[in-house]
């Protein structure tokens, strides 16, 4: 599956997803965050710790989540259900995987009221703290207009 994530004026991005299992699939135009879009932190972070069965994973099976629509007009099929429902738990964790790595690498607060026990320990914050460095040195060389092409 090729995930392109095109980058727009005013600090947005789109994404196109194609070549996987169900319709090509497109998310239009979003705020990009900070650093570095969101669903590019969920490729990164998912491929460093090794998660097949995340957000892209769900993704590549045929799963469509909200905000994205299909590039070519016709009936998706239901098949992309099937995943979520089989896959829900496994996407869920990899969302608070995603969001932990993301948290202690840009440094925002780790310890404190409301903030958990973090579902990663220190090798895979080393390792998701290296892809989020390399990603986000990736992102930052895209022109305005071109595209990053994640591989997954």
């Amino acid at each position: 599956m090729d995930i392109l994530f095109r980058k727009l004026p005013d600090n947005q991005h789109e994404i196109l997803v194609r070549d996987r299992r169900g319709p090509d699939i497109r998310l239009t135009a979003q705020p990009t965050g900070p650093t570095v879009p969101h669903d590019l932190v969920h490729a990164a972070v998912e491929q460093a710790l090794g998660l097949t069965d995340g957000f892209w994973g769900a993704v590549a099976q045929g799963a469509t989540f909200q905000g994205f629509e299909l590039v070519a007009p016709g009936r998706h099929r239901r098949s992309g259900l099937k995943v979520l429902r089989r896959k829900g738990d496994a996407v869920m964790a990899a969302e608070l995987a995603v969001n932990w790595a993301y948290r202690v690498w840009s440094g925002l607060p780790t310890e404190g009221r409301g903030i958990g026990r973090g579902p990663l320990d220190e090798a895979d914050l080393a390792r998701t703290g290296a892809a989020l460095d390399a990603v986000a040195a990736r992102w930052a060389a895209v022109e305005e207009g071109a595209c990053l092409t994640w591989r997954w």
